[in-house]
């Protein structure tokens, strides 16, 4: 935990020096230049609470207050300019300053003036710097979103911020040095004025997006030692070993213990069962003591899950062949958007997969908890006695799975098990290099040239965009979980997969088009994913959509144009 807090320091340092602090720049020179002594100080004192109160919140403070990036950058943009124009015209800054300046009772009498009046402008500066959020905090926004704020992800944010604070004190505290010779050599009138100035426009640049097109515009044409040196630091493979014990170890993961009866397979621990379940489908609700003496395998899944997809053929062949012979399979359904709450929606994606095995939906996470588990799909193997005997998280390694059921029935007694089942399922590409991308503001991930700001925004676009990564166009409203189109919207990707898969919903559930070109033309039969006719896929429901389907893993420009009122949640490729 100490080194990944020393990491997230190194890393909010390196934050500081990167294109994503040029919208702040500005604002914090001018305003650190003017005023008390103490000023700087106070703007990078309120920058980085508001900074790190919006990372480690992020979650509860998009869904639950709705305070959207797209409100803050409104709140920021105006007292920018407010500031801005008090700088030009004395008496409204004594106007603003005077009942700030009474809040230095409740502090040290010795701050100077200009400390509070900087705190303000400086908590306004946090929301326009918090999407500079890199890797490290990236884990830290997903770890509270499904298991709550902690100690050690408030130190890890605390400590990025800090990093950040101190090179953005030294570049004010040296601006404020220059600022001083000019003061000294007679030019002070001249100075705050122009430094008025410089707010203003930095407050019209930012109304107008053109910070983020110039973001863009670097993001795409410099190289990324430039625009992103942390990179290298925050994906090293201590950095992310340190973020594996941050969200901490699955519970049931495979090691070494005590072996069973005759099987060979380890004694993992004890399952915490089904208590306190939420719905059920195709069954009763169950519990492991009624299940004893038979095999119970657990699979974790959720039904936009591409992934969790592609287990299915193995899982109804097996609940076919070995049900008679003593397995139970039981879905433990956890949702990760909010439609996969819904009983209906639960229900009608059951019945899509042809899923005849009980369900039972798990929307507060108890179960998920409960048994520690980290992924989807994940599959858990229980035997007659009650033991967790195998565990395997992800896709794949089939036979091996199918091998485990099979040893742990003939250990229970089971003697005609035949041979093993035949199917031929969907597999995961080899040489897929784009990972999966959400859309909503609560996961950042590798959208050009910031991450989604929540409210409703305007997005530039980019001209040329790069390989594994994205880019909104036209305007959006964002939530934690989603984009929503609202007007001109369209999503640019560049992935290099086979298969693109995109998670969608409508506004009321209404049928609603969205065009999908591939290197700027309609999709072409031959390469259209199941979803797509004629170049366009019709959104009824809240599902994943299939919207390319390549011969081989390639390389290509793909825009997505939703009609207003088409919410996307996430890209998956395969």
């Amino acid at each position: 935990m100490a080194l990944l807090v020393v990491f997230a320091l190194l890393a909010g340092a390196g934050t500081a020096l990167t294109p994503c602090v040029l919208p702040v720049l500005p604002a914090l020179l001018s305003a650190g230049a003017t005023g008390g002594r103490r000023r700087p100080l106070g703007i990078v004192i309120g920058l980085s609470v508001t900074f790190t109160v919006t990372i480690v919140g992020l979650a509860s403070v998009v869904d639950g207050v709705g305070l959207g990036g797209g409100a803050a950058r409104t709140v920021s943009i105006l007292v920018l300019l407010g500031f801005g124009v008090a700088l030009l015209w004395p008496p409204l800054g004594d106007l603003l300053e005077a009942p700030l300046s009474r809040l230095a009772r409740f502090g040290p009498r010795s701050a100077g003036t200009g400390f509070w009046s900087g705190i303000v402008v400086g908590a306004a500066l946090g929301f326009v710097y918090a999407p500079c959020a890199g890797p490290i905090l990236g884990a830290v926004i997903s770890v509270a979103v499904t298991r709550g704020t902690s100690v050690e992800l408030v130190a890890v944010a605390v400590s990025y911020a800090l990093g950040s604070a101190a090179v953005l004190l030294l570049l004010a505290y040296g601006g404020r040095r220059a600022a001083d010779r000019l003061r000294r050599a007679g030019r002070g009138p001249a100075l705050q004025r122009a430094l008025g100035v410089v707010l203003v426009l930095t407050a019209i640049v930012m109304l107008t997006d053109l910070d983020v097109r110039f973001q863009t515009a670097l993001a795409r044409d410099v190289p990324d030692v430039f625009t992103n040196p942390t990179h290298a630091l925050e994906r090293s493979g201590a950095a992310e070993r340190r973020l594996v014990d941050l969200r901490g170890e699955a519970r049931f993961a495979e090691r070494s213990g005590e072996s069973g009866p005759r099987s060979g397979l380890p004694v993992l621990g004890r399952p915490p069962g089904f208590r306190s379940a939420g719905r059920w489908f195709n069954s009763r609700p169950l519990d492991l003591r009624s299940l004893r003496g038979r095999v119970v395998l657990v699979d974790f899944w959720t039904y936009t899950c591409i992934n969790c997809i592609r287990t299915f053929p193995e899982l109804r062949a097996w609940d076919a062949r070995y049900r008679r012979a003593g397995l139970t399979i039981v879905g433990v359904h956890t949702p990760e958007f909010s439609f996969e709450h819904d009983p209906g929606n639960v229900r009608r994606a059951i019945a899509a997969n042809g899923l005849r095995y009980p369900v039972v939906q798990d929307n507060d996470y108890r179960i998920w908890h409960a048994f520690g588990n980290q992924y989807w799909p994940a599959e858990y193997l229980i035997d007659a006695r009650g033991d967790v005997r195998y565990a395997h998280f992800g896709e794949g390694e089939y036979d091996r799975t199918e091998a485990a059921i099979r040893s742990l029935l003939r250990e229970s007694g089971g003697r005609r098990l035949g041979g093993a089942a035949s199917v031929h399922a969907e597999l995961p590409s080899a040489g897929v290099r784009t990972p999966e991308t959400y859309l909503g503001a609560a996961h950042p991930g590798a959208i050009l040239p910031t991450p989604p700001r929540p409210g409703l925004n305007r997005y530039p676009g980019v001209s040329r965009l790069p390989y594994n990564s994205f880019a909104l166009r036209g305007t959006w409203r964002v939530s934690g979980e989603s984009a929503t189109a609202v007007r001109g919207a369209a999503i640019q990707a560049a992935p290099v997969a086979r298969r693109t898969f995109l998670v969608m919903s409508s506004s009321g559930g209404r049928p609603m088009p969205v065009r999908v070109l591939l290197d700027g033309r309609p999709l072409r039969v031959g390469d259209a994913g199941a979803d797509v006719r004629r170049g366009r896929v019709t959104v009824r429901g809240q599902r994943l959509y299939r919207l390319v389907e390549l011969d081989r893993v390639e390389g290509h420009r793909l825009t997505v144009e939703p009609a207003p009122g088409v919410s996307a949640y996430a890209f998956t490729f395969g």
